[in-house]
């Protein structure tokens, strides 16, 4: 029998005026790549090099999936087939979160947009689109390796091998559209993530660099 996830919002809470002007002058740094590709890691070092705000959506989702609520349990549900997150549901914890740093002048938002939907409606809901989106790439080798060698120091119900494999499914089924949309817009800037973690961090301080 199939979940129920009638209560999730399928688009996201609309940003009233203000909203959008407290997050009109920031830098809005998307980094996407499959589960193992790093990007949790470089965010960490990048927002503490340059003083950004993290916003780190597997662990949003994982916060919310461990609260004893309806949503939670359908987000966890969810998450635990290796299956993506309704778009309203992800839409609001990333603005909820930036929202609550109108100080920062820039933001790191890893994991996201997971679909061109989630794209699309981000720039809808902020009124902007992000300064650059930066990819990780590297092997699917190279990210299940990763994510099984990060299982045996922190364990998490999403990284089971199936649960791996059906996530990069979904990440590679979803992530062509999204990559196409903002190499049209002249946004997308492709690092390849097969290197050390600090080779990876100089690559990426590169792409924020040329954008202040």
């Amino acid at each position: 029998m199939g979940l129920c996830y009638s209560k999730i919002p399928p688009v996201g809470r609309a940003l009233k005026p203000q909203e959008k002007d407290a997050l009109k002058s920031s830098l809005i740094i998307f980094v996407v790549g499959g589960p193992g590709s790093g990007k949790e890691t470089q965010c960490k070092n990048m927002a503490a090099k340059y003083g950004f705000c993290h916003v780190g959506l597997g662990q949003l989702l994982r916060q919310e999936a461990r609260q004893h609520t309806q949503r939670g349990r359908q987000i966890r549900d969810i998450m635990l087939q290796g299956l993506l997150v309704p778009t309203g549901v992800v839409l609001d914890m990333v603005t909820n979160k930036m929202l609550a740093h109108p100080e920062s002048r820039g933001f790191l938002i890893n994991g996201f947009p997971r679909g061109l939907q989630q794209a699309k409606e981000f720039e809808r809901l902020v009124g902007r689109a992000p300064s650059a989106v930066i990819v990780l790439d590297c092997s699917m080798e190279t990210m299940v390796r990763r994510v099984l060698r990060r299982r045996q120091l922190e364990p998490r119900e999403d990284d089971s091998e199936p649960a791996i494999h059906r996530r990069l499914d979904a990440h590679y089924t979803s992530c062509e559209p999204v990559l196409t949309f903002y190499q049209n817009k002249k946004l997308l800037r492709s690092i390849l993530a097969e290197d050390s973690p600090e080779s990876i961090l100089a690559k990426c301080c590169s792409v924020i660099e040329s954008l202040q």
